[in-house]
């Protein structure tokens, strides 16, 4: 157990120890180590039973929280062999290996390595593959046999003399089978399934369905599963930036290559640095566009690769591509005669750049959408997106439009005439020439309907808008509206500058 090589004090090497904890006042054990398992103890069994059979058994106090940590960090290092990685406390770990044995040349390598890992980190594990994790869960844990690999279909014959607790039942309808006297998953199979239900209840034979396929199980995995998933190992660790940007380089023009065959490309691609000590060091990149260029990707990896902590070497590097789309093959050559979607492969790489240096988050492009209220109108969309539709026409916008208008301080001689001197931040300007108003109403339809008809014109008039295109002494240029309208009942209108011209 890693907690004797975590604290050698508790007991020696080829000493009985078992973790206790309180399950309804009562001490029983949590967890055993080899040794203990050996002589017969199990977990869940009481402490002064236990102590019964076994005086010279040595004890340590459970740790929920720390045996989930180690879980999730023997999760991370369990991702060099898929990204499809779940948890499955308190001491396992399911793994979705579909698509990745080609990369160890079949189940039986790929398992072999899994095991000589653990077994160098000093942790006892029992591992079986199967095409359904119900099955492969239940031999794991209860099978004589260590580490079988089940051919596909033939999960109906091994699950057949495993015991009925291989299905993961609920205690109680585990209990009510063994008074039935069904104490192997044969027996359950033997019986009709409308008397199984009645008698058991139709959970146990939900999980019997998952464990045969004919039902599927869902998994939470910590990232999602892709076939789009390569891994280069070493012979001997590497720690020096240009051996890791030269195996980013190598790795992605396996991956590249994989995806062209298919006619995808990728537009997120992890990049995991998996070191001796069991961690791993990620770098990401996005691109604009799904690509399978290996040679931008390995430009876009070499940027982040400095940031990388190789720690005492790096065993293996993976690779996993995300937002997979089909990409035909493009013709190079013919980029005058195409129009739109050669502009936006060209575009592509500088975009690519500038996203992961700067951040996706900062570089957009505006883009109109349905409403009439300036600050509506616009959205932000990727930079490389679908056009959203053309721009109204004969619409005059500044080109500097503020988040929020800015309240000023304006004189005009009659109520529709735009002003003839403003004050903004300050300042106080003279107009020269004015366009205007362009009048724009409240969106009513997205705000809730008010109690009468006197109080919904008051609130039209409140918000109407006048919007004029002033330019003052200095040439300066704005776009300013007057809200509300003058009326002897009403509050006086008020004055905003809500954008710049030049």
């Amino acid at each position: 157990m890693l907690l004797k090589r975590r604290r050698p004090g508790l007991a020696r090497p080829d000493e009985p120890l078992a973790t206790v904890e309180a399950v309804d006042g009562v001490r029983r054990l949590a967890a055993v180590d080899p040794a203990a398992a050996s002589r017969g103890l199990r977990s869940g069994q009481k402490l002064a039973d236990a102590r019964a059979v076994l005086p010279a058994l040595k004890i340590a106090d459970a740790d929920p929280r720390g045996d989930l940590a180690g879980l999730v960090r023997l999760a991370e290092w369990a991702d060099r062999f898929t990204p499809a990685v779940a948890l499955d406390p308190p001491d396992g770990l399911l793994l979705d290996i579909a698509g990745c044995q080609h990369l160890w040349g079949g189940e039986r390598a790929l398992v072999d390595d899994l095991l000589a890992g653990l077994a160098r980190r000093g942790i006892p594990a029992r591992v079986a593959t199967a095409a359904t994790f119900g099955a492969a869960w239940a031999v794991a844990r209860h099978a004589e046999e260590l580490h079988p690999l089940l051919p596909p279909g033939g999960e109906r014959d091994r699950l057949v003399p495993l015991p009925v607790a291989a299905l993961r039942p609920a205690a109680e309808t585990l209990d009510a089978a063994h008074r039935l006297g069904l104490d192997t998953i044969g027996q359950l199979l033997a019986m009709p399934r409308g008397a199984l239900a009645r008698r058991l209840g139709g959970e146990l034979i939900g999980r019997l369905d998952r464990a045969l396929g004919t039902a599927e199980e869902p998994i939470l995995f910590r990232r999602p599963a892709t076939p789009w998933f390569d891994r280069l190992a070493f012979a001997e660790p590497i720690a020096d930036a240009d051996d890791l940007a030269r195996a980013a380089a190598d790795i992605a023009a396996r991956l590249c290559t994989r995806l062209a065959d298919a006619d995808r490309g990728g537009q997120r691609f992890t990049l995991a640095f998996h070191r001796v000590d069991g961690g791993a060091a990620r770098a990401i990149v996005t691109t604009a566009l799904p690509s399978r260029d290996a040679r931008r990707l390995a430009k876009l990896f070499r940027g982040k690769i400095e940031t990388v902590d190789p720690g005492f070497g790096v065993e293996a590097v993976t690779l996993t591509a995300d937002g997979v789309e089909p990409l035909a093959p493009a013709q190079p050559g013919l980029r005058h005669v195409v129009s739109g979607g050669a502009d936006r492969a060209g575009l592509a790489p500088v975009i690519d750049t500038l996203a992961n240096r700067l951040g996706t988050e900062r570089l957009w492009r505006a883009a109109p959408q349905e409403s009439h209220l300036p600050e509506r109108a616009v959205r932000r969309i990727a930079p490389l997106a679908p056009d959203a539709g053309p721009w109204p026409p004969g619409r005059a916008r500044p080109i500097r439009l503020f988040a929020r208008p800015e309240a000023i301080e304006a004189t005009a001689p009659v109520p529709d005439d735009p002003p003839v001197v403003f004050r903004w931040r300050g300042i106080l300007h003279r107009v020269r020439s004015a366009d205007g108003p362009e009048r724009i109403g409240r969106e009513w339809w997205r705000e809730p309907a008010l109690p009468s008809p006197e109080a919904e014109k008051g609130k039209e008039a409140e918000t109407m808008r006048d919007y004029y295109r002033v330019e003052d002494e200095a040439g300066a240029r704005y776009w300013i509206f007057r809200e509300g309208l003058f009326a002897a009942d009403a509050s006086p209108p008020r004055w905003f500058l809500h954008g710049l011209f030049g």
